[in-house]
């Protein structure tokens, strides 16, 4: 038998490699009262624009929507219902005139919730 075996691995310890931090954008849903849910988009970078990202997705999702200001997430855009999968579909199209050479990438999206 190896000392090496015995070695504790710590699966929650910080890894300190060379791995560069991702800036994800962020698709939540929040449940407000009965079946009304909320759906946020955050973590943007500053080359986008909040208020026109807002008004091309109420235009083409039919919604209505706000921008939050927040300390800590920034802008925060808040979407009226579930339009998670919309939402990164729209932000990841580069085939359309939605986002053309601004689109993300699916892998700096994360979706949450359900």
């Amino acid at each position: 038998m190896s000392i090496e075996n015995l070695k504790v691995n710590d699966p929650f310890a910080d890894d300190v490699g060379d791995t560069q931090p991702k800036n994800y954008v962020h698709i939540r849903i929040q449940q407000r009262n009965g079946r009304k849910t909320l759906t946020t988009v955050q973590g943007l970078s500053k080359e986008y624009s909040p208020k026109a990202l807002l008004k091309a997705f109420k235009k083409e999702y039919a919604c209505n929507g706000t921008i939050i200001q927040d300390k800590d997430m920034g802008e925060v855009i808040q979407l009226q219902g579930d339009h998670r999968t919309k939402v990164m579909d729209f932000l990841t199209d580069k085939g359309s005139d939605k986002m053309g050479k601004y689109a993300l990438a699916k892998e700096n999206i994360k979706i949450h919730g359900f």
